[in-house]
């Protein structure tokens, strides 16, 4: 498949291809930037032509929900702008931040008050996102506030219906449970509540629909979206894991997905060794297990960045893999971690699908 000759014109004249972001049955998104009228900008591009024909029609309904639903928050500041939208591609602005699940933002209330408003506006503006429970579709921008991405879902909404409540209010009850996880001190009365009472309609949906969604999306579609790494993250990543620690010369590893052109979702498995030529072994090893498929990079690092509780920091590790170094650089609490960090990236794997996405100030400064 193809994209239509219109969409592809418009592209090739103002499209400039970076890292892939995701691709699944229902799009391919990338990151890169588009030329408009006052110059190139930062973009996120949507695309169908890689879809398969058996979910183009699914793809194409979601498709159109979210350029509809991006063309009425516009002036919102809610989320991404609507640059331009085809009839099968579509170009929206880029926020600079990360996602919840890599943010973290543990104690962060500035943020879930933020987060509180942005629904507000939505739901002022007739619509519901309806896919909240994803902590990949909350951002937290690099001035410290929530936007809203992945409208596949959205619905609008002409009047403040029944429907409208009912969408509007789980919403809310999902962005609360995210509060609940990283800031549950900052939780009112009132907002205890509404995490305890699931609407009907939902109640209905967990107890029925979810579970043919399911059925449909990871038995017919093969598709599992935790944290965007699909059944690979979810499945084969733990028993790699295992099979890696193995080794006597492995302290530990942390496997993260990134994006990957060919196969769809890829592994990168970092190694905390002292012997940058184990991965030759570890591959044999892992060939030998007859295990799941290898990961497609394994970098061997003296050691693993860590949090304050000593577990890995796989949200800095998964935006090596993904070649986005400019989302590290907020994330960097001394210039200890930037020296540190700096020998991971001069050894990194994904170079095949790179961008300038580069902050120059990762690196610590000259010592001269």
């Amino acid at each position: 498949m193809s994209l239509p000759t219109e969409d592809a014109a418009v592209l090739a004249a103002r499209w400039t291809e970076g890292v892939l972001l995701k691709r699944d049955v229902f799009s391919t998104v990338e990151r890169g930037r588009f030329r408009r009228s006052g110059g190139e900008v930062d973009a996120v591009l949507r695309r169908l032509d890689a879809v398969p024909w058996w979910s183009y029609l699914p793809a194409r309904h979601l498709f159109a929900r979210e350029r509809r639903a991006l063309a009425k928050a516009g002036g919102l500041n809610v989320g991404p702008e609507l640059l331009w939208a085809g009839r099968e591609a579509l170009v929206r602005g880029f926020i600079d931040g990360v996602a919840l699940h890599l943010a973290k933002p543990v104690g962060d209330i500035a943020y879930f008050r933020s987060a509180k408003e942005t629904l507000r506006r939505l739901h002022r503006a007739g619509i519901c996102h309806n896919d909240l429970a994803k902590e990949q579709n909350w951002l937290r921008g690099s001035d410290g506030r929530a936007y809203l991405t992945d409208f596949q879902l959205a619905a609008c909404f002409k009047i403040r219906s029944r429907l409208f409540r009912i969408a509007a209010y789980e919403d809310l009850r999902h962005l609360l449970k995210h509060k609940r996880s990283y800031a549950p001190e900052a939780l009112t009365p009132k907002e205890r509540k509404i995490l305890a009472r699931k609407s009907l309609v939902a109640s209905l949906w967990l107890a029925t629909g979810k579970k043919v969604y399911r059925a449909i999306t990871r038995g017919l579609f093969n598709f599992t979206d935790r944290e965007g790494g699909g059944r690979r993250l979810v499945n084969d990543a733990p028993v790699l894991i295992d099979l890696i620690r193995k080794n006597p010369a492995v302290r530990d590893t942390a496997i993260v997905a990134f994006a990957d052109r060919r196969t769809g979702v890829g592994l990168y498995a970092f190694v905390e060794a002292d012997r940058a030529a184990l991965e030759a072994q570890l591959r044999d090893e892992l060939a030998a297990a007859k295990g799941p498929k290898p990961p497609e990079h394994i970098q061997v690092v003296q050691a693993l960045p860590r949090d304050g509780a000593g577990k890995p920091r796989t949200e800095i590790l998964q935006l090596v893999a993904m070649n986005q170094l400019d989302l590290i650089e907020p994330m960097m609490r001394s210039e200890a971690d930037r020296a540190f960090l700096k020998a991971i990236l001069e050894q990194r794997k994904n170079l095949r699908d790179r961008f300038n996405f580069e902050a120059a100030d990762l690196a610590p400064p000259s010592s001269s």
